[in-house]
């Protein structure tokens, strides 16, 4: 019942982000004038060191950044986006920009590469899904014509931009939900992708109402006791997740019952107070509904 922003998004994207290194491990400094930028490579060896000049700076200076990342993370991200393509059966794409940065970015698309050919290619062909690399920007116009359909496996940067175009692209960042995996897949961590809504916070501190919506906290708790489900192979707790999340989504698109910010994308200007409840009344109207459905199913 949302518009989204692109209309041809019917079916879901899973943005797989590499939650390490780069930019976020970085080391960046600013040069205050004329000098040379250097990288050294210290074997633990003891073998001869490797001294790379990156730039010379001449006199205005600039501003200069290392970062890195691991094979050993690497493998496992690769890992971790193989297994979540078979389990949603969805063909999975890795973008970089290896045309650029041969070394950095060839890494991940050599290690994708062989990881796919050794251990998962005959498990995707049996799926009926593929494994593709791509560039990121190849990949983002590509994104934007589909319908959707796919798990896209990004580096930390890209995953940290893309994951909120995303999200916005279906309607709302308060509708996504956000799953950190171990390569092995047995541990996961599940939170709410947006912020921490501080200003509606202080808005209920003074005792004023607010409109918050909680989608994405609740997607948190059910997709972290799906997985509690799964790992203990607890039926009940597996359908009480289930039914939470159906009822959250009933409750939007069958009872129009919503808050402030989704309100605003279906009414626009003319959005008034009668189009939305308040973040008390919502979960209330949520709660109802899964009583409802529980009720329905003990029938």
């Amino acid at each position: 019942t949302l518009p989204k922003l692109v209309p041809g998004w019917t079916n879901p994207i899973i943005v797989g982000r590499h939650a390490h290194g780069d930019q976020y491990r970085a080391t960046d400094f600013v040069a205050p004038g004329p000098g040379t930028f250097e990288i050294v490579y210290t074997p633990a060896d003891g073998s001869e060191p490797k001294k790379m000049q990156v730039f010379e700076f001449q006199s205005s200076g600039g501003v200069g950044m290392a970062m890195y990342n691991t094979d050993e993370s690497i493998e496992g991200f690769a890992h971790a986006c193989f297994r979540v393509a078979l389990e949603r059966k969805m063909p999975l794409y890795l973008s970089t920009k290896n045309t650029i940065l041969k070394a950095y970015d060839g890494r991940f698309k050599d290690i994708f590469q062989q990881i796919y050919e050794s251990q998962y290619k005959s498990q995707f062909d049996a799926a009926g899904i593929w494994y593709e690399h791509r560039l990121i920007d190849d990949m983002v116009a590509q994104a934007l014509k589909s319908n959707g359909n796919f798990v896209w496996a990004t580096k930390n940067y890209d995953g940290d931009v893309q994951s909120d175009i995303v999200a916005q692209g279906y309607g709302s960042l308060g509708l996504m939900t956000s799953v950190l995996y171990t390569p092995d897949g047995k541990t996961v961590e599940a939170e709410a992708a947006h912020g921490t809504v501080t200003r509606h916070y202080r808005e209920h501190q003074k005792g004023n109402k607010t409109s918050t919506n909680p989608i994405a906290s609740i997607f948190a708790w059910t997709r972290g006791l799906e997985h509690r489900a799964k790992l203990d192979e607890n039926a009940d707790l597996l359908q009480f997740c289930k039914d939470l999340e159906r009822a959250c989504i009933e409750t939007i698109e069958v009872d129009k019952h919503m808050t402030k910010d989704l309100a605003l994308i279906i009414y626009g200007k003319d959005m008034t107070t009668e189009h939305y409840s308040t973040t008390e009344d919502f979960l209330q109207q949520i709660a109802d509904k899964l009583a409802s459905i529980r009720n329905r199913a003990s029938l």
